[in-house]
């Protein structure tokens, strides 16, 4: 999907750091608008090409006062005014505005963070329209510094308990101002806010639906694809890959050759499950290749998680290259492109925003569909699902008629069970261990009926040992931990709190059933600040 396909209507958001800045992007795509995020320094002709209706500066941990606060390209201001683009800076991205268009922003006397009272102080303003003068709401503040000076037009339309700037407006010029995040749950109105001000100020129309993103994209893989070309997809087995390979089925047909390679990094007895599903299910054309051997003797001795990611990247480019040879001898035309389930999230955690020095956030891990990568790799990409979130993806498999069952699947890193022993996966029998911990833990969720209230479970194999008493004997064996999260579409998540007997249950199941395992943990942090993976 191209965001150009709905650029009239696109709400565009400049990212400059924030935590919840893939938070606005779901909020308003929930509203049936599309909405796209980059990087807050992108050039303007990223911006001018997108054509966006409205755009949206996020917050950010940076001051403006700050050397080389990123900031938005020369020309910006010029650009949105002369095109009537309205523009909503939020928290950082309020201050941005001031300041660049003549307005103090100073390190503020009293620093404002976590939930407070905001007041409406301005009739009929654009903001808070539906608001009467004296109505107030809680918000969610975490700022340092303050708007203390106001460009020439713009007047404040609420403000916090403290009497700090929380919300400004210059409606003449189309820019408006919230000093908090509208976009986080701890605002209860701040969805509200966003609606009204897109539908109600900007003019926006809610008119963005999955059945477009289909209609759309099988358009751009028809332009792309030559009626005499073949395609590659690489299918894992999991939601993502499954829904593209679906979704370039439908547009291409039998020129689509799928391969699911068993890296030796699978969980129990997943090749058989999951062949089987693709035969049966879903009648896709797979060939499956048993590359056991070929990724495990490049990951020996190998115990840095990002070292593992491009190892498993460049091996699997490496067989997908393979794949095409062989298919260009049996064709007579060598596929040129390769089709991979790279969804939002995957493309945000892997490339970096503003103010670390940085083209763009610190990168948090290179997904083995973007970082992990090799620069050299023959074939062309076709990434269908690049610009939606997993719970968007289902929405699509849904359309496509994927199984109910197969798109429920939580999900599975493509480094497979690399990222989830820690340390050298062939080290032992680390692997084995792990499937048979990760097996009990996960058809214990499904006996139990909970399977589809977690968005995703696995067990962990830790570098440590303990000591135990078992049969009247001292062991000293492996640890496991187990993690199993709630969340919307990977970006954050909260650990699932397990009833107590479950708990017991289930480490008295791994502890006598698996050899080797003589104590269970369990993973209680929330992403941030953790990730949901353990590597």
């Amino acid at each position: 999907m191209e965001a150009q396909a709905v650029k009239s209507n696109l709400v565009l958001i400049l990212d400059y750091g924030s935590q919840y800045t893939h938070l606005i992007t779901r909020r308003i795509r929930s509203l049936s608008v599309f909405s796209l995020t980059i990087s807050g320094t992108s050039p303007l002709k990223t911006i001018t090409d997108l054509n966006p209706s409205v755009i949206i500066l996020s917050g950010g941990p940076h001051s403006v006062h700050a050397p080389h606060a990123p900031t938005f390209p020369d020309g910006f201001m010029e650009y949105v005014e002369s095109n009537g683009i309205f523009v909503l800076g939020i928290c950082y991205g309020l201050q941005l505005v001031v300041q660049r268009l003549g307005g103090v922003v100073r390190v503020g006397e009293k620093q404002e963070y976590g939930r407070m009272a905001i007041e409406v102080v301005k009739k009929d303003c654009g903001l808070f329209g539906y608001k009467r003068v004296g109505d107030s709401q809680v918000v969610w503040m975490s700022h340092g510094d303050e708007a203390v000076e106001l460009p020439v037009g713009f007047e404040v339309v609420a403000q916090s308990q403290q009497g700090v700037v929380a919300a400004v407006e210059c409606p003449g010029r189309r820019f408006y101002g919230l000093q908090y995040h509208p976009e986080v749950t701890h605002s209860p109105e701040g969805m509200e806010t966003l609606r009204h001000f897109l539908f109600d100020v900007c003019g926006v129309t809610a008119g963005w639906k999955m059945e477009d993103v289909l209609e759309e994209e099988i358009k751009v893989i028809n332009r792309l694809v030559a009626p005499a070309e073949h395609v590659i997809c690489a299918l894992s087995g999991g939601v993502d890959s499954t829904v593209a390979a679906t979704l370039v089925h439908k547009a291409i047909g039998d020129r689509l050759h799928c391969i699911f390679v068993d890296n030796g990094l699978l969980r129990y007895k997943e090749r058989e499950r999951v062949m089987k599903t693709f035969e049966r299910d879903l009648h896709l054309p797979v060939t499956c290749v048993d590359a056991t051997e070929q990724f495990l003797s490049k990951l020996k001795g190998v115990v840095d998680p990002e070292m593992k990611r491009k190892i498993i990247g460049k091996e699997f480019i490496c067989i997908f290259d393979s794949f095409a040879q062989d298919l260009e001898h049996k064709l007579g035309n060598r596929p040129a492109y390769l089709v991979q389930g790279t969804l939002y999230p995957d493309v945000i955690e892997s490339c970096p925003p503003p103010g670390s020095g940085r083209t763009h956030s610190h990168t948090i891990k290179s997904h083995h569909n973007v970082g992990g990568l090799p620069k050299n790799m023959k074939l062309k990409l076709i990434e269908p699902l690049k610009l939606l979130f997993k719970d968007e993806v289902r929405e699509l498999g849904r359309i496509l008629d994927v199984p109910v069952g197969f798109l429920k699947r939580h999900p599975f890193p493509g480094p497979g069970l690399a990222v989830r022993v820690l340390g050298d996966v062939t080290e032992g029998n680390a692997l084995d261990i792990l499937r048979q911990v990760d097996e009990i833990f996960i058809q214990s969720i499904k006996d139990a009926g909970i399977y589809d209230s977690i968005w995703q479970a696995f067990a962990v194999f830790l570098p440590i040992r303990s000591v135990w008493v078992q049969g009247d004997q001292r062991t000293h064996s492996h640890v496991v931990a187990l993690r199993a999260v709630t969340s919307q579409d990977g970006m954050t998540a909260d650990w699932f709190n397990f009833e107590h007997k479950f708990l017991d249950d289930v480490a008295r199941k791994i502890c006598n059933s698996v050899r080797g395992v003589n104590r269970v943990v369990q993973d209680i942090t929330s992403k941030p600040p953790s990730t949901i993976e353990w590597e």
